[in-house]
C-alpha cells in the first residue's frame, strides 16, 4: 500500500542514507532549550474553493475549504547520541460538508547510536488520516499507517559501507471505510516486511551511491488473494543538502510474485526520484518520479503500476515577489485476476495536474500565496473520471 506524503517516507529511506544524514539540528533551527532543539512550522493551505470535493464524474459539489497545518521538529543529544522526532497535526475543514473534515495525526521518532565504525538505527512513524489514500480513491477514507525500522551500517573501508536494516509496516482502514461499494477494511488493511542489504559508497562529502537488494512480504488480513512476495535490486544517488543539487534519485528492478495463481506477476523497473536545483538564487527547479506496484481497492484488478512525473519551478521575480508553476502526469495501468468478469480488462488511467501561484514574502520565514490548481483522471469507466479545480490563498511559517 502506498505511504502518504508525510513525514513516513523519511523512516523507510534505506539506512545507509539514514545514517549519513540523522544527526544535530540545521544550522538554521530556531529554537534551543538546553540539550533540545526545536524547530516550528505553521502552514495555511487551500484556504480557498474546491469546485468538486468528492472527485464526481457527473454531479461536482464545490465547497469552502481551509487546511491548518501546525509542525514541529525536535532533536536532543543523549550522549553520543542524537534522538530526532516531528510532530504534525493537519486540520481539515469544509464549510457545507461536514463529513469531510478531519484531524490528521502524524508523528516519527529517530534514534541514532554511532559506536565507531557501526552505527545503529531505530525509528517509528504513525499516521492517522482521513485523507486520500492514493490516486485511486477518491473517498477520503479513514486509515492508520505504522512504520517500524531497525537497522545497521559497517564502515567497511574508509568511503565504503554495508549496510543490513529489517522494516515493518502495517496499513489499517476503519471498520465503515468504503468506495465505490467496496469495504477497504476488508480488501487493504495489511502488514509489509522487508529485510534489505545495502553497499554505499561516499564518491565525494556531498555524493553517495547506494545498492539495495531487498526481499519483501505483504500480508492482508482478510483476503489472501492479494498476498504477494517480491524481490528487488535498486541504485541510488544521493546529494547532501548542502549540494547544488539536492535529493536523491532511485531506479531498480523489481520481481513481484503475487502468492495466488490467479494473479499475474510483474517483472520490471521500478523508480524513485526526488531532486531540487536552484540557479542563481533566484531560480528553484524541483522534479519528482515514481514506478511501482500498488494494489488496487478492487479485487478484480488486485493492483496496478504507478508511473508518476511532476516538476515545479519557482521564480524571484523582483524584491519579495515571486511566481510558481507546477504541472504533473500519472498512469495507472491495472493487471486482471484470471477468470474475473470485467468490464474494462487491463485498463490505463491517466492524471494530471496543473498549478501554479503568486507568492509574497514577509522575511525570511513567512510566504503569503496565491495558488490556483486544476486536476483531471481519464479513464474507460465513468466512475472513475473527473475534473476539479483549487483556488484560494496560502500562508506559511518556517517551511
Amino acid at each position: 500500500m502506498q505511504s502518504l506524503v508525510l513525514t513516513t517516507a523519511l523512516i523507510l529511506t534505506p539506512v545507509g542514507v539514514l545514517a549519513q544524514e540523522v544527526g544535530g539540528p540545521p544550522n538554521n533551527v530556531r529554537m534551543r532549550i538546553g540539550p533540545l532543539f526545536v524547530n516550528p512550522t505553521l502552514a495555511l493551505s487551500n484556504a480557498g474553493r474546491d469546485t468538486n470535493v468528492f472527485n464526481d464524474p457527473t454531479n461536482p459539489q464545490e465547497d469552502f475549504t481551509v487546511t491548518i497545518s501546525p509542525a514541529t521538529d525536535l532533536w536532543l543529544r543523549l550522549g553520543p547520541t542524537w534522538a530526532q522526532s516531528n510532530i504534525r497535526e493537519d486540520i481539515v475543514w469544509f464549510q457545507k460538508f461536514a463529513s469531510e473534515r478531519s484531524a490528521n495525526n502524524s508523528y516519527t521518532l529517530k534514534w541514532l547510536v554511532p559506536l565507531n565504525r557501526l552505527a545503529l538505527t531505530t525509528s517509528w512513524a504513525y499516521v492517522n488520516t482521513r485523507e486520500r489514500p492514493g490516486f485511486e480513491i477518491d473517498t477520503r477514507a479513514e486509515h492508520s499507517q505504522q512504520a517500524y525500522v531497525v537497522g545497521a551500517e559497517y564502515r567497511f573501508l574508509s568511503k565504503t559501507f554495508i549496510g543490513a536494516e529489517a522494516h515493518v509496516g502495517v496499513t489499517k482502514f476503519d471498520p465503515d471505510a468504503s468506495f465505490l461499494g467496496t469495504n477497504l477494511h476488508d480488501q487493504l488493511n495489511e502488514t509489509s516486511t522487508t529485510l534489505s542489504l545495502s553497499v554505499r559508497h561516499q564518491l565525494t562529502p556531498l555524493t553517495s551511491l547506494l545498492v539495495t537488494g531487498s526481499d519483501s512480504q505483504d500480508r492482508f488480513e482478510l483476503n489472501a488473494l492479494r498476498n504477494s512476495e517480491s524481490r528487488g535490486l535498486a541504485g541510488t544517488i544521493k546529494f547532501d543538502p548542502a549540494a547544488l543539487l539536492k535529493g536523491s534519485a532511485t531506479f531498480g528492478y523489481k520481481d513481484f510474485q503475487p502468492t495466488s495463481r490467479d494473479v499475474p506477476a510483474y517483472r520490471g523497473t521500478t523508480a524513485s526520484v526526488d531532486l531540487s536545483y536552484v540557479l542563481l538564487g533566484v531560480t528553484k527547479f524541483g522534479a519528482t518520479a515514481t514506478r511501482d506496484v500498488q494494489y488496487s481497492y478492487d479485487v478484480n484488478q488486485p493492483y496496478y503500476l504507478q508511473t508518476g512525473v511532476t516538476g515545479t519551478v519557482s521564480q524571484q521575480l523582483f524584491g519579495p515577489l515571486d511566481i510558481v508553476v507546477n504541472g504533473g502526469f500519472r498512469r495507472l495501468e491495472y493487471r486482471d485476476r484470471a477468470g474475473a468478469v470485467i468490464v474494462a480488462p487491463n485498463r490505463t488511467d491517466r492524471q494530471t495536474t496543473l498549478g501554479g501561484g503568486f507568492g509574497y514574502h514577509l522575511g525570511r520565514d513567512t510566504r503569503i500565496g496565491i495558488n490556483l490548481a486544476q486536476a483531471e483522471r481519464r479513464s474507460p469507466l465513468t466512475l472513475h473520471t473527473y475534473k476539479g479545480l483549487q483556488y484560494g490563498i496560502s500562508v506559511t511559517y518556517g517551511s
